[in-house]
């Protein structure tokens, strides 16, 4: 039997995050297509080639002038074509219709939107009066107003999300270097544990947390590659390790890890490089065994096997490694404050996580708070997750939330 000495969680990452710096573990870069990195993370800093927009713009429907024209009867000159640079010349006095995102002429410097222009006569280009007062750069996107050239637009490790692939196409950027995806190994173990569309006998249970594993780190930039379900014995541990390190960059063990005869994980994962494992034990629930080594470089985790431990601990400790690997950190999460609606007991010693549910349906609603329902679960029953809206957690010396606290909800994606 073994016994832990627990880190507080927040030790317990920073000495993981400590050891992956040191090691300077990254993924190589690559090249890749625009209009596929999506949710990718930029390799190196992007600088802008051109000035962003390129040409003056009009932000309405409306008349191009010189402000220092305006209230008054202006004389219209003609109209820029939309898609093309104009060859009128605005001077005091003058007007030249434009359109929403069309160039302004030169000599002007303001647009007086349509509505606020009354025509004088029935010719094609006649006179046209406004009683609007219009200032230097009025309804006007001026040249480089987004963008100059030559400007840091995104900085290495910054997730390529929508905006971001809109915005290096629009200076004209079509490929972009990122990080490699991260080959994450999954190792799923147990005697007990059947593929999940199988069918089962009693004592038998399916194998989840794979897929829901799965599912999350390709989500957040991972090459998945699932190594099935080991059987209870020391050798096929040995033997999917040996693997791992030679085709994986970051390797997931579920289940073994704790302190019974049958968890081979830590000696496993610290015979398969330096420096072994760093932490094994954790002031966490859910996941109080869980375990993290870097080896040769490469992180590794012993997570628990219950499917709530196993999302949570991944959630919280995995996904800042692998972020890592990826240049970049992990995005902070979103949080929105709640009303407690009952008490919750809490271990002392430990950080612990529950899941709530939210509600709009009672009191705390009418001080533009949800409810926090707390649900009352086990760490293998997967369905107080899928209730849940999200984690609440209970700090360290804490031993009891009280109905009508104020609470943070970590919302679940």
């Amino acid at each position: 039997m073994r016994n832990f000495d627990l880190l507080s969680p927040a030790d317990a990452l920073a000495k993981l995050m400590a050891a992956l710096d040191a090691a300077q573990t990254r993924m190589p870069a690559e090249s890749v297509s625009v209009k596929t990195a999506y949710r990718r993370m930029l390799a190196r800093d992007v600088t802008s080639p051109i000035a962003l927009p390129e040409f003056r713009r009009s932000t309405v429907d409306g008349y191009a002038v010189r402000a220092g024209s305006t209230p008054g009867v202006l004389r219209v000159i003609g109209e820029v074509q939309m898609g093309e640079l104009s060859n009128l010349r605005v001077k005091l006095g003058d007007a030249a219709l434009v359109h929403t995102g069309g160039n302004i002429p030169e000599g002007a410097d303001a647009v007086v939107m349509v509505e606020q222009i009354k025509s004088l006569d029935q010719s094609t280009w006649g006179k046209i009066q406004t009683q609007a007062q219009v200032s230097p750069g009025e309804n006007v996107i001026q040249e480089g107003e987004d963008v100059r050239p030559g400007d840091v637009v995104m900085r290495a490790g910054a997730l390529l999300r929508e905006q971001e692939i809109g915005g290096l196409l629009s200076l004209g950027i079509t490929q972009v270097d990122v990080t490699r995806k991260p080959r994450v190994v999954l190792i799923a173990s147990g005697d007990e544990v059947v593929p999940a569309d199988s069918p089962t006998r009693p004592g038998q249970v399916r194998n989840i947390n794979t897929p829901m594993l799965s599912a999350m780190l390709t989500r957040h930039g991972a090459d998945v590659l699932d190594y099935g379900i080991l059987p209870d014995m020391r050798a096929a541990f040995e033997d999917a390790a040996q693997r791992a390190m030679r085709e994986a960059d970051m390797t997931i063990f579920m289940a073994g890890s704790s302190v019974s005869e049958r968890d081979f994980t830590p000696d496993v994962v610290n015979a398969m490089g330096r420096p072994g494992i760093l932490v094994h034990g954790i002031a966490f629930r859910p996941g109080k065994p869980t375990l993290f080594a870097v080896c040769d470089s490469k992180p590794v985790f012993g997570l628990p096997g219950n499917p709530i431990s196993v999302l949570v601990t991944a959630t919280m400790f995995a996904l800042p490694a692998l972020y890592r690997l990826q240049g970049s950190t992990m995005p902070r999460p979103n949080l929105v404050g709640a009303i407690l609606s009952s008490d919750v007991k809490s271990p002392r010693d430990l950080e612990h996580w529950f899941p709530v549910a939210l509600s709009e349906d009672r009191p705390a609603a009418a001080a533009g708070m949800p409810t926090a329902e707390p649900i009352t679960t086990k760490s293998n029953l997967i369905f107080g997750l899928v209730r849940a809206a999200g984690l609440v957690c209970a700090p360290i010396g804490v031993d009891r939330l009280t109905a009508g606290s104020v609470v943070d909800v970590r919302l679940m994606e």
